[in-house]
């Protein structure tokens, strides 16, 4: 398994995410994730940059290949925007840029004011979008009126020589049935072999399976499992929650019933490597293909630790 690095949007400004991204390639991580958001979950993580400003300096600041991890081509951008964006992106990455979508949050996407839809309805519009974007990358003139999206008379004139890979974010069997159909990979953020078997079985096989995970390594234990707790209470949602609460202010107030010891088992905390190694094997042994790990709260030292001990364990 590949082990990359995830760039936090939420957590991180654009100076910051650009050096975190220059260490993890010194430290010896294979690639990086990047969040597509427009609000952060909570104040608390203050931050949300424009992903795309970010990738255009990351293929100048790295050699290394770049995933969003994920992107929503559904409500608040329209799909033609995005193909746009990914095309570009790609260019300036050849060989290297990896459109990584899902159907996306109300968090993010109800910020014009539209409608949060069904589960279902949102996986039908997220299908149809990876429809237009596909079709805007041959380079054609493209006019169509679905479902869904209306593009008229439009042509992507700046194309990468190979359109990006398409990998499709999935947490339940349906979405992980739509990867297994439409994408050309899968991402998830948990160590679910169930998914990946299903996703394999479904039409995956043989399709690149990119997973994420979130870390907070430091001196003091104690002080880590704090850390992960200020800045990352969301991650103890359960069910649908992350998927309709609408503002970072509900999200604080359904957070308030997670408790730092409900972080703490699914977040290795302190500077027991071990645990850690313990914590993204599991993955592998899932069937990951590529894991993002992401140090909460920052810290040069968790690059240092990780080249030394951990990445040398899984090359």
């Amino acid at each position: 398994m590949k082990i990359g690095y995830f760039l936090s949007c939420e957590e991180n400004g654009p100076a910051d995410l650009l050096d975190q991204a220059r260490a993890a390639e010194k430290a010896g991580f294979e690639g990086l994730w990047i969040s597509d958001h427009y609000h952060p979950w909570n104040d608390e993580q203050g931050e949300s940059p424009f992903v795309w400003a970010v990738i255009g300096a990351l293929a100048e600041a790295t050699a290394l290949p770049v995933t969003t991890a994920v992107t929503c081509p559904t409500v608040r951008i329209h799909p033609a925007v995005i193909a746009q964006a990914a095309a570009t992106a790609a260019a300036m990455l050849p060989g290297g840029f990896n459109l990584g979508v899902g159907s996306g949050e109300a968090l993010n996407e109800q910020i014009l004011g539209d409608d949060w839809p069904e589960a279902d309805v949102r996986l039908e519009m997220l299908e149809e979008a990876i429809e237009v974007m596909r079709e805007l990358w041959t380079g054609k003139v493209v006019s169509r009126e679905g479902k869904h999206y209306r593009v008229r008379h439009a042509r992507i004139y700046t194309l990468p020589e190979r359109p990006p890979p398409i990998l499709v974010s999935g947490f339940g069997p349906k979405s992980v049935d739509l990867a297994a159909r439409v994408g050309d990979g899968y991402v998830t953020t948990s160590p679910d072999a169930d998914s990946i078997e299903r996703f394999r079985g479904g039409g995956g096989d043989g399709k690149l399976v990119q997973a994420g995970a979130k870390v907070c390594y430091g001196a003091d234990e104690a002080e880590a499992r704090r850390t992960a707790h200020r800045l990352w209470p969301n991650d103890g949602l359960p069910g649908e929650l992350a998927q309709v609460l609408p503002t970072p202010e509900h999200f604080e107030q359904a957070t308030e019933l997670v408790s730092e010891e409900m972080i703490a088992e699914t977040v290795p905390c302190g500077p027991d490597l071990e645990h850690h190694f313990e914590s993204l094997q599991e993955y592998a042994d899932a069937g990951v293909d590529e894991l993002y790990v992401q140090q909460i709260g920052g810290g040069r030292e968790f690059f240092d630790a990780y080249a030394r001990e951990v990445l040398p364990r899984f090359s």
